[in-house]
């Protein structure tokens, strides 16, 4: 990380009542243990998007619910919240509970996943191997073959923590190289998901009206301007032709869509909401004009625009 960044240890952010006392610090709220991908995606984005000066400071939560409510009350500046993963695809509960958050979206980082089996025994001691449920969908065919029983825990980081506490040879966890270091619990075997391209995508979230400029990149040089992605929520009418008309806009207007999910609404049986992102920023015109003639046809939210994390993802 540059000089004069860090993420604080568990203690600073213990001892902190969440106000800011230096615009210089910026406070970022995540879900888990302090090791998990969420903390390192966090201080990776924020890394030289604060004064040379200034600091990062990561706070963690039990869950993401916790994690989004301390943006909205002030006492963090914004929220890291995983959304997709490359391999296990979207995140259920974050989608959920975007519908409902008055934070925006400000930014986003794809971060590199790279899974380690992490216990006191050897290979041939684990039985049992604790970890969040993506991240164990995403060592499938590793777990399977060695006849590994998995057991559900609500964070990477949290299970090495349980590991550590059990000092069982036969219990194991899967987390970050990091999280092993932190909890100082060995790593048994590294690069363990079933696909070595693993990547999980987050959204930096903000409070509406915050000034979040500062969060966009220069253009690489020869690039152009930044280029920028917009997130929707679409409540559709309840008829056919309803998700084609949608559709049929972005082709016209020629706007590229780069995601589109539905999730069930919590009010009606089957009827869903469906997430959308696509290139390009709400206040350009003709974006603008869009998204009012698709007004016509459903509820729309804007989410909002950030600049985009095209290219290769952050390792």
């Amino acid at each position: 990380m540059p000089r004069g960044e860090r993420a604080t240890s568990h203690t600073d952010a213990d001892n902190d009542n969440g106000s800011s006392s230096s615009s210089d610090i910026i406070k970022v709220s995540f879900q888990g243990e302090r090791g998990a991908y969420s903390e390192a995606a966090a201080v990776s984005f924020f890394a030289g998007r604060v004064a040379v000066d200034g600091e990062v400071k990561t706070v963690p939560h039990p869950s993401f619910a916790s994690a989004m409510n301390s943006t909205v009350d002030g006492d963090t500046d914004y929220t890291i919240l995983p959304v997709e993963n490359s391999i296990e695809g979207s995140v259920g509960e974050s989608y959920d509970l975007l519908t409902s958050t008055p934070l925006v979206a400000a930014g986003e980082i794809r971060h590199r996943i790279r899974h380690c089996l992490i216990g006191y025994g050897q290979i041939s001691d684990v039985r049992q191997v604790w970890s969040h449920p993506q991240a164990l969908g995403q060592c499938r065919r590793f777990l399977e073959g060695r006849k590994m029983r998995t057991i559900p825990a609500y964070d990477t980081a949290g299970s090495i923590k349980h590991v550590r506490d059990a000092k069982d040879r036969a219990a194991a966890g899967i987390a970050s190289r990091e999280a092993a270091a932190l909890y100082g619990v060995p790593v048994i075997a590294e690069d363990i998901a079933d696909n070595s391209s693993n990547y999980t995508r987050f959204l930096i979230l903000a409070a509406r009206g915050r000034d979040t400029s500062g969060l966009a990149r220069p253009a690489p040089p020869g690039k152009g301007d930044t280029a920028y992605k917009t997130s929707i929520i679409l409540s559709l009418k309840h008829e056919p032709g309803s998700l084609y008309r949608v559709i049929k806009n972005f082709y016209e207007n020629d706007v590229n869509m780069t995601k589109i999910e539905s999730r069930p609404t919590r009010g009606n049986a089957w009827e869903y909401n469906f997430y959308v992102d696509f290139e390009g920023h709400a206040e350009d015109p003709r974006i603008a004009g869009m998204l009012e003639r698709i007004c016509a046809d459903s509820s729309v939210r804007v989410l909002g625009s950030y600049p985009s994390a095209a290219g290769p993802p952050a390792a």
